[in-house]
């Protein structure tokens, strides 16, 4: 609410490919705090789904994942577990 008005922005959808590699690891770090608040984990599917990419993306939203990872915004939830099935939290949980 801003005075007596409500300010609203829109945007429109940009393709997951046009969308700048800071924003990508951004929405990386997001999804995975939304996902911690609902008592979920942030997955290689489940960040597919939210970019809207097919299963063929897997090898794209692993390498998100892992410049994620090594810019310190997420962490394995159990390093130990096999890569097939590894699920991830905020870096501050």
């Amino acid at each position: 609410v801003f005075q007596e008005n409500t300010k609203v922005t829109l945007f429109s959808e940009i393709e997951f490919n046009n969308i700048p590699m800071d924003d990508k690891l951004w929405s990386c770090y997001l999804h995975a705090c939304l996902m911690y608040i609902q008592g979920e984990t942030l997955t290689n599917k489940s960040l597919r789904d939210r970019f809207g990419l097919p299963e063929s993306s897997a090898g794209t939203m692993s390498r998100l994942i892992k410049e994620s990872v090594s810019e310190g915004k997420i962490k394995a939830l159990d390093p130990d577990t096999a890569k097939r099935y590894m699920k991830y939290i905020p870096s501050w949980a």
